[in-house]
C-alpha cells in the first residue's frame, strides 16, 4: 500500500504570561489533533512574547516527548503581531491555525476551520457569537470596531477581532505584519483575491490569569485600520492621495483670489483688510505642500517595495524538535 504524504497543519499560538493556561492549553491541542491523525499530521509552535513568569519554563518542560512541539523565545515582550508573524515565518505546514494562550479560544474548532477552508477558502475566520466577555470594555467597543472596519475594507466579517483563524500558508507568506495587523489579514487578502468566509466558533471565559487587553487597544486598531486602508489602496501610488488634496487646495486659493479680485474691482474692497487674502495665500502654500509631501511619498514607497524587509521581532532562542508528529496511513 502507498504511502501517501498527508497535509502539515501549522497550530501558532503567541503566549505572553500565561503560566496559569499553558499546561492546559497544550493538552487540549495534543487531545484535538490526535483524533485527527487518519487525515493530516500537525506542528504546535508556541511564540513566548517575552513572558516575565514560568510560561517559558512549563512550556519547555511540556516539550517533552512531543516531537510535534517548537518555541520560539523572543526577546522581550514585541506584542501579538509580532509573535505571530515570528511563528508564521518558522511554521511549515500547507495550512496555519493561529489562536490565543488563554483558553478562550477552543481547540476543538481547529478540524472545523481545516475542513471549512477545504470547501475551497483561502481564510476562513472564527466569529465569537456567544462572546464571553465584559460588555462595557470588551464587547461593545469589539462591535464598533468589527462595524467600522467592514465598512472601510469593503469585507464584511462580525469578528475580526478573533485570532482563531485557518490560512492557505501563501496567503500569510507574502504578507509582512505591523503593529496590531493580525487581525487585517482577512481583508489584505481579499484584496489580494483571495476567497474569505467566516464560520461561528466557540468562546470561553478566562478562567485564570490576566487579559492583557483593554479599551484602550480601540484607539491602536483605527490608527491601524487608516494604515491598511492606505496601504491597501494607495501604496503604490501615494501621490493621489497627497497630490488630489494639494490640487484641491490650489482650486479653493485661486476660488478665493478670484472673488478677491472682483470684491477690489467692483467694490473698492482693501486688500489689506480682506481676510480672503490669507485664506488664498494659505491655500495656495498647503497645495504646494502637498504636492511635495506625494512626490516625496512616491519615492519612499519606490524604497520600500525595492528593499529589504526586516522582521518586526528578535528571537532570543528556538527549541526545536526533530520532525513533525507522524501518524501511519
Amino acid at each position: 500500500m502507498v504511502n501517501m504524504k498527508k497535509r502539515l497543519i501549522s497550530i501558532v499560538i503567541p503566549v505572553y504570561n500565561e503560566e496559569e493556561n499553558i499546561h492546559d492549553l497544550v493538552e487540549r491541542v495534543f487531545s484535538v489533533m490526535a483524533e485527527q491523525h487518519a487525515h493530516y499530521d500537525y506542528e504546535l509552535i508556541l511564540v513566548d512574547d517575552g513572558s516575565t513568569d514560568n510560561t517559558l519554563k512549563i512550556a519547555v518542560s511540556l516539550q517533552v516527548g512531543h516531537p510535534c512541539m517548537k518555541i520560539i523565545e523572543l526577546r522581550r515582550n514585541f506584542g501579538q503581531t509580532p509573535a505571530m508573524a515570528a511563528g508564521f515565518d518558522r511554521a511549515r505546514g500547507d495550512v496555519i491555525v493561529p489562536l490565543d494562550g488563554d483558553l478562550q479560544n477552543d481547540p476543538f474548532d481547529i478540524p472545523r476551520l481545516v475542513a471549512k477552508l477545504d470547501e475551497g477558502y483561502d481564510v476562513v475566520s472564527g466569529w465569537r457569537r456567544d462572546r464571553k466577555d465584559k460588555l462595557i470594555s470588551r464587547k461593545i467597543p469589539s462591535w464598533i470596531a468589527n462595524s467600522v472596519i467592514s465598512v472601510i475594507t469593503g469585507v464584511r466579517l462580525h469578528d475580526y477581532g478573533c485570532s482563531l483563524k485557518a490560512y492557505h500558508k501563501d496567503v500569510v507568506n507574502t504578507m509582512n505584519l505591523y503593529g496590531d495587523m493580525h487581525r487585517f489579514i482577512p481583508a489584505v487578502a481579499s484584496w489580494s483575491g483571495a476567497k474569505v468566509t467566516e464560520m461561528e466558533v466557540n468562546h470561553h471565559p478566562r478562567l485564570k490569569g490576566k487579559t492583557k487587553y483593554g479599551i484602550n487597544r480601540t484607539y491602536r486598531v483605527i490608527l491601524d485600520l487608516i494604515t491598511i486602508k492606505f496601504l491597501g489602496t494607495f501604496s503604490t501610488r501615494p501621490i493621489h492621495v497627497f497630490g488630489g488634496i494639494g490640487l484641491l487646495s490650489m482650486l479653493f486659493g485661486f476660488i478665493s483670489a478670484v472673488v478677491m479680485g472682483v470684491m477690489k474691482i467692483m467694490y473698492g474692497t482693501s486688500m489689506n483688510r480682506n481676510p480672503l487674502l490669507v485664506i488664498s495665500a494659505m491655500f495656495m502654500m498647503m497645495s504646494v505642500q502637498f504636492l511635495l509631501m506625494g512626490l516625496l511619498a512616491e519615492m519612499l514607497c519606490r524604497t520600500y517595495h525595492e528593499s529589504q524587509s526586516k522582521t518586526t521581532y528578535v528571537i532570543r532562542n528556538i527549541y526545536d524538535s526533530p520532525s513533525p508528529k507522524k501518524s501511519d496511513n
